[in-house]
């Protein structure tokens, strides 16, 4: 038999060390606990952090925050790991943290918000959306005949499909019937200067009209678009200052699939006269007709990321709807479990529906993705066959709290989807003190 020495054996135990090492130190503590937490005044929330070492915390400031039942004050204290922890708000402010194990080796700093609460009255309502973009959007090019050639000048400039044309000759363009309007106007001129943004670029491009044979006009090859119009669904709005929220996600143009660049534009009441229903790899639609009138209408200031924002300038009755403000939850109160969402079917009777939310992700920065959500409503499954479009925006209420609203749909299972944190929304109308329209 060979025998073998303590010395082969110090490889192997070394790495059985590591790998104890790996399971019971605290590393849970860099991808659990992010840079910065905020949590309401007066509320909880329980991070499971599952070591058998103690940490040591001390804060910058006493009295906002407690951790374990024990007040976070500029003395350092020590935390067991082994339970959940346990923060509470105890009053408005910030507080730096700084967690270090042994109250030797720094392990992570975590800045805590406490928040006072806001309330918001809860949407649901079918709106009619209709934007107008900065410029006008070119959608498409085509072949201009002349005697000669048949082509695209922009095309050939170097004008792409998505580009936004804000100037031809120095003249800025409000419509995109201005566009043919002005290459009318300068006919005499062989190139016109063309004002282009494309993203954050803006630049010139010169381009050299050709005379169309059907039309004896000079043409330039372009389609071009300077509205976008569709259903949507409000999601919350603030009583006093009459800011509200929609839709959550942007607004993209059908054919370009790129974020309209916003002018201007308005919200009105939306009637819903029929729903083409959802079927996997196929999704489905609310159809609605706009109610030009006084009972919901308001402007549109922004569309972005997490939706589009303004303010009402009238708030009428709305059949199914309580009208009464909801507090918000924070993105650390959502948990997975069942949930509603509000919702119009027909008309404009708003509705509560059961959902289920599967999945929560803790983001370190916002995003339209919070959540997977699930129907779960037999109602609404069998009248839409899962999420739609149009229901985007509808709010999701988890435990007497707002906590987000529907934005997308999984084409493949029309029955799940995702949602977007509330807090990320609010954040943005800056009802939250910052993104401010």
């Amino acid at each position: 038999m060979i025998k073998r020495s303590p010395r082969q054996y110090l490889p192997l135990i070394c790495l059985s060390f590591l790998l104890l090492l790996l399971m019971v130190f605290p590393w849970r503590i860099w991808v659990t606990l992010q840079n910065e937490l905020r949590l309401l005044e007066g509320s909880e929330c329980y991070v499971n952090l599952a070591s058998p070492f103690s940490i040591y915390v001390k804060g910058d400031k006493d009295g906002i925050l407690a951790l374990n039942g024990v007040p976070v004050s500029t003395q350092e204290s020590k935390l067991n790991l082994r339970a959940p922890l346990q923060f509470s708000a105890e009053s408005l402010g910030s507080v730096n943290l700084e967690f270090r194990l042994f109250g030797v080796i720094p392990l992570r700093q975590l800045t805590v918000n406490v928040l006072p609460e806001r309330k918001f009255i809860p949407g649901g309502h079918s709106i009619g959306i209709k934007l107008h973009s900065e410029g006008v959007l070119v959608v498409g090019h085509h072949a201009v005949q002349s005697e000669n050639q048949a082509a695209s000048p922009a095309k050939d400039a170097g004008i792409e499909v998505g580009d936004v044309i804000l100037a031809i000759e120095g003249r800025k363009l409000q419509d995109a019937n201005e566009v043919a309007e002005i290459i009318r106007d300068n006919s005499g001129k062989k190139v016109l200067k063309f004002q282009i943004k494309r993203g954050d670029n803006v630049f010139t491009v010169n381009v050299e009209p050709i005379i169309c044979m059907e039309t004896k006009h000079p043409r330039v090859g372009l389609y071009v678009r300077d509205t976008a119009a569709g259903v949507g669904t409000l999601t919350f709005y603030d009583q006093e200052t009459r800011i509200y929220g929609a839709l959550g996600h942007v607004i993209t143009d059908v054919d370009t699939n790129q974020p309209i660049m916003l002018r201007d534009g308005e919200i009105v009441k939306a009637n819903i006269v029929n729903i083409k229903t959802a079927q996997r790899g196929y999704p489905g639609e609310k159809t609605g007709v706009f109610q030009e009138g006084d009972d919901l209408i308001g402007n549109i200031e922004k569309n972005c990321q997490f939706g589009i924002f303004g303010r009402l300038t009238n708030i009428g009755p709305v059949q199914g709807n309580i009208n009464k403000a909801m507090p918000m939850a924070l993105m650390s109160q959502v948990k997975p479990g069942p949930a509603e969402i509000l919702t119009v079917l027909e008309g404009t009777a708003i509705e509560r529906f059961d959902i289920e939310i599967e999945r929560v992700y803790k983001q370190t920065r916002p995003s339209d993705k919070g959540m997977i959500i699930r129907i779960t409503d037999e109602r609404l499954l069998e009248a839409t066959g899962g999420i739609v479009q149009g229901m985007s925006g509808s709010p999701i209420i988890q435990d007497g709290y707002l906590v987000g609203a529907v934005t997308h749909v999984f084409v493949n299972d029309p029955t799940r989807g995702y949602g977007i944190f509330l807090e990320w929304m609010v954040k943005e109308s800056g009802l939250l003190g910052s993104g401010n329209i």
